[in-house]
């Protein structure tokens, strides 16, 4: 069982800024932690070396809130990686996809229907 993922990036305060927006739509509040930024188990530090073409996901309560987390990625400067929508994963898996601004590509899904 996972306990904690830490992605190592470039840009510390661009990132922060970013998974503030994208993270908060899920109800996750970044949290400094020393030199990293904390969301639940989900962490940001600046160190080499750079994480890049990570996939990671988060679980959304809602469809809304897949849309919220799309928007909320584009409008702090990520690139579209895939709109919301059915996926061919599972019965009910509806996702989005996102590249944050260093290239990691991020998704929200919900299974709920």
């Amino acid at each position: 069982m996972i306990d904690h993922i830490v992605l190592n990036v470039e840009d510390y305060e661009r990132m922060k800024s970013f998974y503030d927006a994208v993270l908060g739509t899920l109800g996750l509040t970044g949290r400094a932690v020393g030199s990293f930024s904390g969301y639940d188990s989900f962490y940001l530090t600046q160190r080499e070396p750079v994480a890049r073409g990570v996939h990671l996901a988060w679980e959304a309560d809602s469809q809304e809130a897949v849309r919220a987390f799309h928007a909320a990625g584009l409008q702090a400067g990520g690139t579209d990686n895939g709109a919301p929508g059915q996926r061919p994963f599972g019965d009910n898996y509806y996702a989005a996809f996102v590249l944050d601004p260093e290239g990691n590509n991020i998704e929200a899904v919900c299974t709920t229907g």
